[in-house]
């Protein structure tokens, strides 16, 4: 039977809410009326999929739940059986309540894909498309160990481009402090011995950096936060969006592994829902919902056109510019020879090796330019701070 989160009024005027079954919306109101309460909104689905508790699902989480469920039903355990102790296995709180959720829409007899779309919070719209094709073509297991598995690589991807940021990012932070704390501490104590006529250019400029980060330090950290926000603020408008997907795509030394790992990403899920049977365009559609870049999502769009219009798949992506050259090849020899799901798959697979490997590279060497860049900084320091004592000394000498 269908869940119904309402919000309500009762007969002393204050909001009430909750989760009910019934099935249907109107026998939903039919109850809350006779419970004396006046609906003020009453919409299908439960509370995993409303107000604050709409989280979303960890891919880690669901990548197990896809495994898990997969063996249950090649085992012979019927689904709403395999769903039950699924529930009652897992430990992550939205997650839980979603899979009852999708029990109990299951038990009423709706699909499991359609008990599944009403959680956008846990099913993303490419796993939902494959699940309702495994149930029409009768090899649900199947089409669950492979979303199992394409999550998890997807995840591992996804970690390591982060992992791979993390480290450069505490080392740059890490040296800003000890930077901050050596004009701001260290240096000011230095300063009160040595003489403040004739001092060396360097260590002018070592003690006006000081002076200044006094003095305005709050109002430039103020400022930060200021620029900060309104550049997160701009790039998450559409036109801000469209204009950082294009800056990612054309950075320097990065640039190429972003087009790299978003290129992954369409290849493995078109070739994946190709797999699963999903008719071309509807895998077309979906693998552009999840490009993550709208450059990459209208090339994808005018391709879905040619497609539409009985020409390759291959010839727009090319005019592109975007895709190299030889996973262009690839793609048209898949064409070709009707082989195309399992030559987009293979494209990800040995792509995202390669991604990774420059990833990897990226990162070895970004390491040492931060560290000599810090080092120099505080290199500039010290020298400015030893400059006047050495001059001091060599006066003294004569």
């Amino acid at each position: 039977m269908p869940s119904f989160t309402y919000v309500a009024r009762n007969i002393e005027g204050q909001t009430v809410s909750g989760v009910l079954a019934a099935d249907s919306q109107q026998q939903a109101l039919r109850t809350l009326d006779e419970q004396a309460l006046f609906p003020v909104e009453v919409r299908e689905g439960g509370k995993a999929g409303s107000g604050d508790r709409r989280k979303k699902v960890g891919a880690t989480a669901i990548a197990v739940f896809y495994a898990q469920f997969s063996d249950l039903l090649r085992a012979g355990v019927p689904a709403l059986r395999s769903l039950d102790v699924l529930y009652k296995q897992t430990h992550q709180v939205v997650l839980k309540e979603v899979l009852k959720e999708v029990r109990e829409d299951l038990a009423s007899g709706q699909t499991l894909a359609d008990a599944m779309d009403k959680h956008p919070n846990a099913f993303s719209t490419l796993h939902v498309s494959m699940v309702r094709a495994g149930e029409k073509g009768g090899f649900l297991e199947e089409v669950l160990s492979r979303i199992a598995i394409f999550t998890e690589r997807q995840n591992e991807l996804r970690n390591k481009v982060y992992g791979s940021m993390l480290y450069p990012a505490v080392l740059m932070f890490v040296g800003v402090i000890i930077i901050i704390f050596l004009l701001l501490f260290v240096v000011p104590k230095v300063r009160g011995f040595l003489q403040a006529d004739k001092l060396p250019v360097l260590t002018q400029f070592v003690f006006g950096a000081c002076d200044f980060l006094k003095e305005h330090g709050f109002w430039m950290l103020g400022g930060v936060f200021v620029v900060v926000a309104l550049v997160v603020g701009f790039f998450r408008s559409p036109t801000g969006r469209l204009y950082f997907d294009r800056l990612q795509l054309k950075a320097p030394l990065v640039g190429n592994i972003f087009v790299l790992v978003a290129i992954c990403r369409f290849c493995r899920i078109l070739g994946t829902l190709l797999k699963n049977g999903v008719p071309i365009l509807q895998s077309l559609k979906i693998a552009r919902d999840s490009a993550g870049n709208q450059i990459l999502a209208g090339v994808i769009e005018d391709s879905t056109e040619s497609v539409r219009k009985g020409a390759t798949l291959s010839k727009p992506l090319g005019h592109s510019k975007l895709f190299p050259l030889d996973i262009i090849d690839m793609i048209a020899i898949g064409e070709e020879s009707n082989n195309l799901e399992n030559v987009l798959v293979t494209i990800a697979d040995s792509y995202e090796a390669r991604t990774s490997r420059k990833i990897d590279l990226a990162v070895r060497m970004l390491e040492p330019l931060l560290l000599v860049g810090m080092a120099g900084v505080v290199a500039v320091i010290a020298v400015a701070l030893l400059l006047p004592i050495l001059t001091m000394s060599a006066g003294g000498g004569h």
